[in-house]
């Protein structure tokens, strides 16, 4: 089988790079070339087009930014009916009704879709431990189960397709919202003098302990947020679905709305491309960055 994988990016890259080391046939495409090098290195087949790499391949994997740059993929100078007889599997985060759609296309071109988005960031990307969870028909889950599981060892059937983009969706909310608030208590015991090690003692031993805590401490500590896992422009764009998506059930969104707050202040100090953690320094530095 010959996988084609579109979209090389910080999540993508090592992705694929699993794929090659399980000597899997890959045809790789990237609208940055030179992000391609690595994977031409270790042996890819690198094309220059979209199209290239989906006549070429059996099976799509898609690791794309958003539902336009997945149109714009699998429409640059081409048309759905190339798709015809080939596999769709969607990766990347987007809406449940963005996912539907671009489904009914792919369907009604004569492929075969499905959504497998994924929980975790490079490290995990690079380890083959994301968590994989997948909307489709269950024969789908299970014929691609393979495949899937290069990129975590026990992906997840979820449901129809919809039902795994809804839950990252709300995945991703907790990852925003868990970090920011423990950003917001590792700043209150800083400023009042309590020892930190005496505080992630504390919590480490109690029910409100989740392991991102102590996965973001070192790097909001020493102030280094380099060399992102989740960069906060990608999480903030993760954010933004889920709100988009929750208005129409009705929640009160209170308390994502000041997350949301919090991260767009994280970018007015420069830091886009650096990991989601650097919420610290906007949180202790709050009055400077939001003009008060």
């Amino acid at each position: 089988m010959k996988v084609a994988f579109l979209g090389t990016g910080l999540m993508g890259l090592p992705m694929a790079q699993r794929l090659l080391a399980a000597n899997i046939e890959l045809i790789a495409y990237n609208r940055t070339p030179e992000k391609l090098e690595p994977l031409r290195a270790a042996g890819a087949e690198i094309v220059k087009k979209p199209r290239e790499a989906i006549r070429a391949a059996d099976c799509i994997v898609l690791m794309l930014s958003n539902a336009a740059a997945i149109y714009h993929v699998l429409l640059t100078d081409t048309s759905w009916h190339t798709l015809s007889g080939r596999s769709i599997i969607q990766m990347g985060t987007i809406t449940p009704v963005e996912s539907q759609e671009i489904r009914d296309a792919v369907v009604a071109a004569g492929g075969e879709y499905i959504e497998a988005p994924v929980l975790g960031s490079i490290p995990e990307a690079k380890t083959g431990k994301l968590i994989v969870m997948v909307g489709g028909e269950e024969e789908q889950y299970q014929r691609h189960f393979p495949l899937l599981q290069h990129f975590g060892d026990n992906p997840v059937y979820i449901g129809p397709v919809g039902t795994a983009s809804t839950l990252t969706l709300a995945l991703n909310q907790l990852i925003a919202s868990l970090t920011t608030s423990f950003a917001l208590s590792l700043a209150f015991i800083q400023l009042q003098g309590i020892d930190v090690d005496l505080f992630m003692q504390i919590l480490r031993e109690s029910k409100l302990y989740a392991p991102t805590f102590d996965q973001n401490l070192r790097r909001m500590l020493d102030g280094n947020y380099n060399n992102a896992n989740l960069p906060t422009k990608q999480l903030i764009k993760e954010i933004d679905l889920f709100i988009s998506e929750a208005k129409s059930l009705g929640l009160n969104l209170s308390s994502i709305e000041g997350v949301r707050q919090i991260l767009h202040a994280t970018m007015k100090m420069s830091y886009p491309e650096d990991d989601y953690s650097s919420v610290f320094p906007a949180i202790r530095e709050w009055g400077e960055v939001s003009g008060g």
